[in-house]
């Protein structure tokens, strides 16, 4: 079939809906698929001006090959989230080629609207979502030029309709949004990153990092019922760090599938929620001891948080944490002693030997524990983002070589001391503190607030929480990344365009926080909206949650919906044209209702014959009107001058006009 069959309007528009909807994934994708577009384009271009032909079988079958081939050299893989899309883009290009009619477009137009639902995979922002808006306008225009005769090529009425369209949809979409049963997600993705960044990792290997890249990133956002509790509180858990090989810090997958262990909770209570960002891991932030009802979360043994499935998108939850917390009081049993005691053997001679030092000055674990946080404070130790690179025996060269270092640095070498004195140890990462908005009353929690501390199990205690940072440097802890760094100046040194380096600028701030404040409504109230939210709104507003009720209020709405439009859509329209046309349909409109409305076929003379008739006291206004219409529509005159003399006359008409009807004619005559 005919290249010709697919309608240039209709082409246009499609080769502009493929440009909306590659353009938010270019940006992780290699430079040689923008050229492949503009090569597939520019040949549906010359098939469309019948220049060239198309591609034949075998053309095909190698560009197919060498697709597969492309993905799996750029992506590593032809399997997972990034190779799938980058495909599915590629198919998407390369079937411009294979366009011989208008069902072959529309298999295009609709292979669009799934790709444009892609670019939500890895972002849920206002902005994509209203550029997405956008791209599907342009989608639904190349659907509808496709209706189109291909003589008629007015792509501006396509995109008028499209947007038309889109708008009429807009009131079933908020109710389908607020109604309809949420579904959990039918895919997961992982984000994996391999640069040293402030950000949370899990693993820990501070002995190789030379210079800390800060990330500005957003980690979660959390709210509090009350009052924000002070900086001193805010050690958000995310991860235990029990293994160690001589350099890295890493999570111990056996402890982790116990039972959680018993906690005791008492004191006041503190409700809060967070909505974390999408990471590809499924491990969550709390606060100490906190216990959370959320079906989709689960506590580990180590007093953290887990989401049942990895985070694809923005996740929120809520939970509980209390004044006072202990942890495992009871003890140990000797396996999970072993693990916690557990060294590599032949590594740092000097950090052990130390530690057996300080286990013949103090007897009791917990005076050891305060003396070794003592000799963080008052040795010249100092907290630093540009640390050296450690060698083989990585603690005792920090411990009495370089002392310099970050949390990372202190909370390891501290760890390493307390398990080789006998006192079992683990290492806690995640964040602390946080940025308050006043705008929106909630925290922020940036990658470069990721943090470390330890826990020491203490007989009689339990797991007991101690932070060697905050010997070193304290206003880490009470004010900040930011302020610790200001002396040194290497906060956010790496991100020049981060709006976080410029909280000092009050306008710039302002902006900054106001624009993050909508973007926390937009997750709570949009994101955010799953299944548990959706029910406690029903039971707000409507009383209940039960699904057949619900299911009958939303049919109803449906359909009261749909009349509306029907009665706002479809209603009678006055047909646009010249002015005289326009005035020959207000004149009509207006002698319908004394029935004298022109009949079908009657040309203008034959209804002025008709209207003299019918009101003979009006025939002056009515050869007035009649006569300067005919010398608009008829005769060669300037349209500005007829067009002068016609509103006149028809304002004169429709003045002169009676309410009712009047008599016939011969009724009038006796």
């Amino acid at each position: 079939m005919s290249a010709a069959l697919i309608p240039r309007n209709a082409l246009a528009w499609l080769l502009s809906a493929q440009v909306v909807v590659l353009l938010p994934h270019l940006t992780r994708l290699p430079w040689w698929v923008a050229v492949l577009w503009l090569g597939c384009a520019a040949w549906r271009v010359q098939i469309q001006r019948m220049r060239w032909g198309y591609p034949g079988r075998i053309l095909r079958t190698a560009g197919l090959l060498l697709t597969g081939v492309a993905v799996f050299f750029s992506q590593g893989t032809l399997i997972g989230l990034d190779a799938t899309v980058m495909l599915l883009l590629l198919l998407f290009m390369l079937k411009l080629l294979e366009m011989r009619n208008p069902r072959d477009a529309l298999v295009v137009i609709y292979l669009g609207f799934f790709i444009l639902a892609t670019a939500f995979l890895f972002d849920q922002g206002i902005p994509l979502t209203l550029y997405q808006c956008v791209g599907a306008v342009v989608l639904v225009a190349a659907l509808i030029g496709l209706q189109q005769s291909p003589a008629r090529n007015d792509p501006w009425r396509a995109l008028r309709s499209a947007a038309a369209m889109l708008l009429q949809a807009l009131p079933l979409m908020l109710l389908m949004f607020l109604f309809f049963p949420r579904l959990a997600p039918l895919w997961t993705i992982n984000l994996p990153s391999t640069e040293s960044r402030t950000g949370l990792s899990d693993t820990m290997a501070p002995a190789d990092i030379a210079n800390l890249a800060q990330s500005p990133e957003l980690a979660f956002r959390a709210s509090f019922e009350g009052d924000i509790p002070p900086p001193s509180r805010l050690y958000w858990r995310a991860l235990t760090l029990s293994r160690f090989d001589g350099r890295v810090w890493s999570q111990d997958r056996l402890l982790e599938r116990r039972q959680p262990l018993a906690v005791e909770r008492s004191g006041a209570t503190l409700d809060y929620q967070v909505i974390a960002q999408p990471t590809g891991r499924n491990w969550l932030y709390s606060l100490p001891g906190s216990v959370s009802d959320s079906p989709e979360l689960r506590a580990l043994r180590d007093d953290t948080l887990r989401a049942k499935r990895p985070l694809s998108s923005t996740f929120g939850y809520t939970a509980t944490a209390f004044e006072r917390v202990q942890r495992q009081r009871d003890g140990l049993t000797e396996d999970e002693r072993q693990r916690l005691l557990q060294l590599p053997e032949d590594s740092d001679p000097r950090s052990r030997a130390w530690a057996e030092e300080l286990r013949q000055r103090h007897a009791s674990d917990a005076e050891l524990v305060n003396a070794l946080l003592r000799h963080f404070n008052q040795q010249p130790f100092h907290y630093t983002l540009r640390p050296p690179t450690l060698g083989r025996h990585s603690n005792d060269e920090f411990l009495f070589d370089t002392r310099r270092g970050f949390c990372e640095h202190y909370a390891g070498a501290m760890t390493f001391v307390l398990r080789a004195a006998g006192i079992p140890a683990r290492v806690v990462t995640g964040y602390q503190g946080g940025e308050l908005n006043p705008r929106g009353g909630y925290l922020l929690v940036h990658q470069f607030d990721a943090h470390a501390w330890i826990e020491a199990w203490l007989p009689g205690q339990g797991w007991q929480s101690f932070d060697p940072t905050f010997q070193v440097a304290p206003s880490r802890i009470e004010r900040g990344l930011e302020e610790a760094m200001r002396e040194e100046g290497s906060f956010l040194a790496d991100a020049p365009l981060a709006g976080s380096r410029y909280r000092d600028i009050g306008w710039v701030n302002n902006l900054r926080l106001t624009w993050d404040d909508i973007n926390y409504q937009w997750q709570l109230r949009v994101l955010n909206f799953q299944s548990e939210e959706q029910l406690a709104l029903f039971k707000r507003w409507l009383g209940t949650a039960d699904w057949r009720r619900i299911g009958v209020l939303v049919l109803s709405l449906v359909g009261l919906v749909m009349v509306v439009q029907a009665l706002i859509w479809l209603r009678p329209r006055r047909l646009s044209g010249s002015p005289a046309q326009l005035a020959w349909q207000q004149l009509d409109q207006r002698l319908c209702k004394l029935g004298l409305g022109v009949r079908a076929g009657e040309g203008p003379r034959d209804w002025q014959q008709r209207l003299r008739q019918a009101l003979p006291q009006q025939r002056a206004a009515i050869d007035g009107f009649f006569d300067r219409f005919v010398e608009q529509s008829y005769a060669q005159r300037q349209p500005g001058e007829a067009q002068a003399q016609l509103k006149p006359a028809l304002q004169t008409l429709l003045r002169s006009l009676p309410r009712r009807r009047p008599p016939a004619p011969s009724q009038a005559l006796d």
